[in-house]
């Protein structure tokens, strides 16, 4: 099975009735993260300010999504797992990095979220800045997790080595009551060439293509940046990380392809969404900005489905995994390894 029919056909939303648990997904975005939960049988209800986002999480998706911004005083609904990505300006590397002082900070809505619902499990995912300038934060926010009786743990995992052709690094904290384990790195990496297909070698309707003018002024980028190789899009690796800022926006740092012509043109969002593994039958709502800005937040959803896939694990301990895609050398199907204590 190849990278476009493993996403069109293992990312399907179902509800698994022996497992019977509910997700409640904060800062859902159109709900890649969400996705990834479905697809393994969990519900889902999301919590999403942006009308357009919440509007492809809905449609999408067999869980409803509340379209309401979240405060410390927000009542959920019982779930035994909460999940979601706070507001991760506060820690990007291209941020102010101002943490606790930055009025985007979501960790303190999470941490009330936790706290009321008191769930079995709860997961979230940050941008890798979190580690560094803000590394204390976290540690705050984890003593303050363990504080209300959870295993905690966090990994920096990169999406590339679970299915999704992009480097895309990401801090992933879980907490459960009881230890509970990450998911093992696939032994496969997908390229940007097999996750785009025909689509590489295409004309759409309405492309949009690098015009002289922007030509120099990546040349400009590229040379100040001290890039060794244009940073085109390359179809033997993976891509490079996929934000908001390199998809909607026409910037040096934009993602482009270059066609067997020589001309290049940006990524359409249907290829955008194919690198961040959404499936083709997924629908994106609003303007074409919305929608870079909403592939460009999303957790990649196969790398989502990894995640879930350990949680379902916790939950059903004769689970063993049999649509798990990692062996060994001597064929024998892999888990999950074992968790790094927080020091």
């Amino acid at each position: 099975m190849n990278y476009i029919e493993k996403i069109n056909t293992q990312l399907t939303p179902h509800v698994d009735g022996n497992l019977n648990k509910t997700v409640i997904d904060l800062f859902a975005g159109c709900g890649g993260l969400s996705l990834g939960f479905e697809a393994m049988g969990f519900k889902t209800v999301g919590y999403e300010k942006l009308k357009d986002a919440a509007e492809t999480y809905r449609n999408n998706l067999l869980g409803d999504c509340h379209n309401q911004e979240l405060t410390v005083e927000t009542e959920y609904p019982k779930a035994e797992i909460v999940i979601g990505g706070p507001p991760c300006q506060p820690f990007s590397v291209g941020g102010k990095q101002m943490g606790l002082k930055d009025s985007r900070d979501g960790f303190p809505i999470f941490l009330s979220a936790i706290e009321q619902v008191q769930p079995e499990v709860f997961l979230f995912e940050n941008v890798r800045g979190l580690l560094y300038k803000n590394k204390w934060y976290l540690k705050e926010i984890l003593e303050h997790l363990k504080s209300l009786g959870y295993y905690t743990n966090f990994r920096l995992l990169n999406a590339k080595f679970y299915g999704v052709p992009q480097n895309r690094e990401r801090v992933i904290v879980m907490g459960a009551k009881k230890k509970i384990h990450f998911p093992t790195k696939f032994n496969y990496t997908v390229t940007a060439g097999e996750a785009l297909g025909e689509l590489a070698t295409q004309i759409p309707k309405n492309s949009k293509f690098l015009t002289a003018s922007m030509d120099k002024y990546v040349a400009k980028y590229e040379k100040a940046s001290k890039c060794v190789n244009p940073r085109d899009l390359y179809l033997d690796r993976p891509a490079r990380t996929l934000t908001c800022r390199n998809l909607a926006g026409a910037t040096g740092d934009m993602h482009r392809l270059r066609l067997p012509d020589g001309r290049r043109r940006r990524i359409t969002g249907r290829e955008a969404a194919r690198l961040q593994s959404f499936p083709d039958w997924f629908e994106f709502y609003g303007n074409e900005t919305q929608i870079y800005n909403q592939i460009g937040n999303a957790v990649a959803p196969y790398f989502a489905l990894s995640l879930a896939r350990g949680i379902k694990a916790y939950f059903q301990p004769d689970y063993n995994g049999k649509d798990y895609p990692i062996k060994d050398e001597n064929n024998q199907l892999l888990l999950f390894n074992e968790p790094k204590e927080i020091h």
